[in-house]
């Protein structure tokens, strides 16, 4: 599986994935991390939050760590440092997840190639988020001159 960087493979993922695992998400509203988990959920997503600092997030159980997740998790969404994202790689192999995405800023070539030699596709310095409102249209009434958000209704 290859590193996915357009616009169709993005696409296929948001599409065919229903439960995202958000490591390192936050309680606290103004977060990024809650922000785009909250996003997601009110989008029809299952959001497990994945942080050993609370309970629960979001009204979901959080785990402190990734192999501790019971369910199955078709995306790791990671909003992690850089450096913190190879174990997360390595966990994201051993739960059987489909995607290792890594948020706005965070590239690791050694965390991707582990994840892709395992079969897994990889999504990096991309918001899972803005992702979705840019492609599958959850941006409403704004747009953005990317030639995929159009006033022309699709066929």
């Amino acid at each position: 599986m290859p590193i996915v960087d357009d616009i169709a493979g993005i696409r296929r993922i948001l599409r065919t994935s229903r439960t995202i695992a958000v490591v390192g998400l936050s309680a606290k509203w103004y977060r990024p991390s809650y922000f785009a988990a909250k996003y997601m959920q009110d989008h029809g997503y299952r959001i497990i939050p994945v942080n050993p600092g609370y309970q629960d997030v979001l009204n979901e159980r959080c785990y402190a760590t990734l192999t501790e997740v019971p369910d199955r998790i078709d995306i790791v969404d990671c909003f992690r440092k850089a450096v913190e994202i190879v174990p997360l790689a390595k966990d994201a192999v051993a739960i059987g997840a489909k995607v290792l995405w890594m948020q706005l800023g965070i590239r690791n070539d050694e965390a991707a190639k582990i994840a892709i030699d395992a079969g897994l596709e990889v999504v990096m310095d991309r918001c899972v988020k803005i992702e979705h409102a840019r492609i599958l249209g959850g941006l409403n009434w704004a747009g953005v001159n990317t030639g995929i958000i159009s006033a022309r209704r699709p066929n």
